[in-house]
């Protein structure tokens, strides 16, 4: 991107052209008190060279190395097309597609990624994207809340806890009621537990499969449970599992939710990324965001609209389900390209290597002295050790060698253990340095 400067000449111009003398005149509403007076601590103005520098010399601060994080977001391969398809002007300018006659290229790229995202999911209509995963966890517990209106929701003990968090701020102001679902022994939810919580003020029951410990949940049997209670069954998924586990919509979830960075967005230091949001077709008019739908123009011709917006600044503010003001766009068509590259078969093959490879690891860790598996239940592509030292202080000294050993539980406020993930991108020869390098602790 283009550095531009502007002088202090161009900033009289430009306040002159819009009817003020001094900056101060456009924020003259702000009370005097709540006003910053005092010297930002930023570094003098560089050039063009000087800031190219600068950036290049942070840039090389970043540490390369063999990713074992997991925890929501994930270290996929991402083909080369993707990024290139991206970047074509086209799809990196257009912000929202309100003008549908200007905007079809959008349209339609909203409308194959909703149709992708129903095909994996086993749902029956998907909106244009959310935010991030969390995200769309939170808004489809205010979905089930407003749709069945009742305030209780059945959230588990397994759950990524920054999706807690998340869940938590949304519902904050909302009189609801988030009851913990305990984790069995297994790792898996409790579900004779799941069953006593489970009662007629209950207006959803989430459940995270694979749960944050990477376990594969048992969900049989549970959509009859919830909706004989009049509830709503809402499913967080890792969408990469998908192609090997049995989706959703076959286990009667009736809203579905998951983070979508694994399919072509790299880890961006955090964000941003994308939020997966789909559901049964009855509670279309209950989700948030814009639906895209195709249909004819005057002339017979194939077209795409936005079809559905149920946000307040479309809609009397007392009927809308969502304040999310757009959808996560170029990281849902980067999902897009990627899943259109990969086909079935390539995404299964990348679930399977994820299995296979994880599989292997922790068939390796385990056999260390003072290392073992923290739960037996089946896994997908990350699992929990205990260890022998702090999972904090492994993490630390690993770093040094270049492998970044996982996420440690106690930091999440989830117990003790190593949370560790293994992706197809990893090789035999990294796997075998991290397993020597925890020998040699």
């Amino acid at each position: 991107m283009a550095y531009l400067s502007k002088s202090e000449a161009d900033n009289r111009e430009m306040l002159r052209e819009i009817g003020v003398e001094h900056f101060e005149e456009l924020i003259d509403y702000i009370p005097e008190e709540n006003r910053f007076r005092g010297r930002l601590n930023l570094p003098e103005p560089l050039s063009e060279l000087e800031i190219q520098r600068e950036m290049e010399q942070l840039l090389a601060r970043n540490t390369r190395g063999a990713i074992f994080l997991g925890g929501g977001a994930y270290d996929h391969y991402i083909p080369a097309a993707v990024k290139h398809i991206l970047m074509r002007s086209e799809f990196y300018t257009a912000y929202t597609p309100y003008q549908a006659e200007v905007s079809q290229g959008t349209l339609q790229a909203i409308y194959e990624y909703q149709t992708m995202i129903c095909r994996l999911t086993g749902m029956e209509v998907a909106n244009a994207s959310m935010y991030d995963g969390g995200s769309a966890l939170a808004e489809a517990v205010l979905m089930a809340a407003h749709h069945t209106r009742k305030k209780r929701i059945l959230l588990p003990e397994n759950l990524n806890p920054l999706y807690r968090q998340i869940v938590e701020t949304y519902v904050k102001d909302q009189q609801m009621e988030l009851v913990t679902v305990p984790t069995a022994p297994d790792g898996r939810i409790d579900p004779a537990a799941l069953l006593d919580l489970l009662d007629d003020a209950t207006a959803g029951v989430v459940v995270q499969n694979p749960n944050f410990y990477g376990i594969i949940e048992d969900p049989r049997g549970l959509a009859e449970a919830i909706h004989e209670k009049k509830a709503l069954f809402i499913m967080h998924v890792d969408p990469i599992s998908l192609a090997l586990l049995k989706t959703p919509g076959e286990y009667g979830a009736d809203i579905v939710v998951g983070e979508g960075q694994a399919l072509g967005n790299p880890l961006n230091l955090g964000g941003p990324y994308l939020g997966i949001f789909a559901s049964r077709k009855a509670l279309i008019r209950k989700m948030p965001g814009r639906i895209v739908a195709m249909t004819t123009d005057v002339e017979g011709r194939t077209a795409f609209v936005t079809t559905l917006q149920t946000r307040e600044q479309h809609i009397r503010r007392e009927k809308a389900t969502s304040n999310i003001c757009t959808n996560s766009q170029l990281c849902a068509l980067a999902a897009l390209v990627y899943l259109s590259l990969m086909g079935k078969n390539g995404l299964r093959r990348v679930a399977e290597l994820s299995v296979q490879k994880s599989h292997y690891l922790a068939e390796q860790i385990t056999r260390l002295p003072g290392y073992e598996m923290k739960f037996s239940a089946p896994f997908f592509k990350e699992f929990v050790v205990n260890t022998p030292l702090p999972a904090g202080k492994i993490i630390e000294q690993l770093s040094r060698q270049g492998i970044f050993a996982g996420i440690s539980l106690s930091d999440m406020g989830m117990g003790e253990g190593l949370l560790i993930a293994v992706t197809e991108k990893r090789t035999r020869e990294e796997m075998d340095r991290f397993v020597q390098a925890l020998k040699n602790l």
